[in-house]
């Protein structure tokens, strides 16, 4: 599993294009449908922070965990609001985490579980996630289709230009291995100059059939799939399904 490095300083202004009000009114709604309203909630995953800030300033007690501390340094850096401050940060593998309680809800999103490469440990995720959860308690995740794998990143060049930064993205997508490789470079403006660096991430596309078995076998159950961040059924041509899954057998 990848975690951002370089790419971290850059990453809000490439993902400016990201709705997190939209997504955290999603969640939030979710949440509210089965009386989850305040209380502690875990953000998988959490980046930069973007997010986890805005669920926290929605009332929830906020847990923030990630694999790059140079995430989590923006993120900290941000801490610009009285209940921002508050936000528990983790420095962790999704695989491997400890928390030292359950909490309500846990959340991942902008394909977070896509960097996950195996089978064995995404069910490593999933039964970590159980375990942390209160009895009934919610997980939404979104994962990105193969759909969007084969057709739309496949093997395809990306570029963007920024007046202070800039990124080339070169991805292939293998089909048998079902893992899609993106090579990232980024020039970044210091002083007159630009500093180049290159990053490669790796993904893997899931079946939605995998991931509902995986789910089960972590004693989780599959309660709603959308398309995207909506609440309309998954299509053929989805490019994102994001998906709700309950905790089912605690006392």
């Amino acid at each position: 599993m990848e975690a951002y490095t370089d790419f971290a300083q850059v990453y809000d202004l490439f993902m400016d294009n990201v709705p997190y009000e939209e997504w955290c009114s999603y969640i939030r709604a979710i949440l509210s449908e089965y009386g989850i309203e305040d209380g502690i909630l875990l953000d998988l995953g959490c980046g930069t922070g973007k997010m986890t800030r805005l669920m926290a300033d929605a009332g929830f007690d906020m847990i923030g965990l990630d694999a790059s501390m140079e995430m989590l340094e923006i993120a900290r850096e941000q801490e610009d609001g009285t209940r921002a401050k508050d936000i528990l940060y983790l420095l962790q593998d999704m695989r491997e985490f400890e928390l030292y309680g359950t909490v309500r809800a846990v959340y991942s999103a902008c394909d977070c579980l896509n960097y996950i490469l195996e089978e064995e440990d995404l069910l490593r995720v999933f039964q970590l996630v159980n375990n942390y959860l209160d009895p009934q308690g919610l997980f939404i995740f979104d994962i990105n289709t193969p759909y969007k794998y084969q057709t739309l990143l496949a093997e395809n060049t990306f570029a963007e230009s920024r007046e202070e930064s800039s990124f080339i993205w070169e991805n292939y997508y293998d089909t048998d291995s079902c893992i899609n490789e993106y090579d990232l470079t980024i020039f970044v403006k210091e002083g007159e100059l630009f500093r180049r660096f290159c990053e490669v991430h790796y993904q893997r596309c899931y079946l939605l059939e995998t991931i509902q078995s995986l789910l089960a076998e972590a004693g989780m159950e599959l309660v709603a799939c959308y398309d995207g961040y909506s609440r309309q059924p998954v299509r053929q041509d989805s490019e994102r399904i994001t998906i709700v899954a309950r905790e089912h057998g605690k006392a």
